[in-house]
């Protein structure tokens, strides 16, 4: 199975959700008129886009059937997922690894599946012929360092690790030594999840980062947030508090395959103008792909 047949099986809670919504709509409306509009605002929000994405997206709809004279259905939903297009096609999705080797920070709260997203793309690096070492930096959450080197193994990645407990900063520092010493391509660094009690962890990714910007401040790095799909609503807040803690380049969203909140995708890039990178749909190895607009409107419309 392609990963857009994946794709299309492993969002079918949401497009059932979504497009079932939007049809019944258009089935009770003989014209295009305000009451429909309303209608469809109130699916949006329904289907986790957000209040003020889904009030954005209705606003420009209107100007656009004004604008278009559009009078017909079809016209109307193919308006819709244009203006969705253009708010998901905020930046470009591939990673920015331009120097070597780059380094790629993952951040997410427990549980989100941070630790198979950093396996997963670590997978496809070293699938695309790139060295892969990752820092095993969640040093506090029982069984994090054993998880992600169970990961690592399975994906071809060198893991540098320390005991539980051990300074976060210390793991990347050793990582980096093994980066260089290995020539690799790119270094990938695991994050404590907590976000609760946010002053612990801007501290910690500021030491992390200090140690970054000393030992290799040329290089290219990705600040990704991993956000669980099944959150809805909530996933949105999540963005919001970790981007005041660091500079986050993209999003890795998960468990979408799970969830009928596929839709929260647009209010988290409308709300944040930060582009989701990857999307997952599933368990294995490869359910993990560079997010597409175009691939993932067609699988939810």
């Amino acid at each position: 199975m392609g990963f857009f047949e994946k794709l299309k099986q492993g969002l079918g809670k949401t497009k059932s959700s979504f497009s079932e919504k939007i049809n019944n709509v258009f089935s009770t409306f003989r014209k295009v008129d305000e009451e429909l509009l309303e209608e469809l605002e109130e699916v949006l929000i329904m289907s986790d886009i957000g209040m003020d994405t889904s009030v954005k997206i209705i606003n420009e709809l209107r100007d656009k059937i004004k604008k278009e004279k559009i009078e017909d259905e079809e016209s109307v939903k193919k308006a819709l997922k244009n203006i969705m297009k253009e708010i998901l096609d905020v930046e470009n999705s591939n990673l920015n690894l331009q120097t070597n080797p780059s380094v790629i920070l993952v951040v997410g709260v427990n549980g989100v599946g941070k630790t198979t997203s950093i396996g997963k793309i670590a997978n496809r690096l070293v699938r695309e012929g790139k060295k892969v070492v990752i820092a095993a930096a969640d040093t506090f959450r029982a069984a994090a360092v054993e998880q992600v080197e169970i990961w690592a193994k399975r994906a071809n990645a060198t893991i540098v690790k320390k005991e539980e407990g051990s300074d976060p900063a210390s793991v990347v520092f050793e990582a980096i030594k093994k980066t260089k010493e290995l020539g690799a391509d790119v270094l990938i660094c695991d994050t404590a999840g907590r976000l609760h009690n946010k002053k612990p962890l801007m501290d910690e990714l500021s030491k992390i980062n200090k140690v970054i910007d000393k030992e290799l401040p040329e290089c290219s790095k990705e600040v990704l947030l991993v956000i669980d799909a099944e959150t809805g609503q909530n996933a949105i807040l999540q963005v919001k508090a970790f981007k005041e803690t660091t500079d986050i380049t993209g999003i890795v969203l998960t468990k979408l395959d799970g969830t009928a909140k596929g839709g929260v995708v647009i209010g988290i890039v409308s709300e944040n103008n930060i582009p989701v990178k990857f999307i997952g749909v599933g368990e294995q190895m490869d359910d993990m792909e560079v997010f597409n607009s175009d691939d993932f409107l067609d699988a939810i419309i």
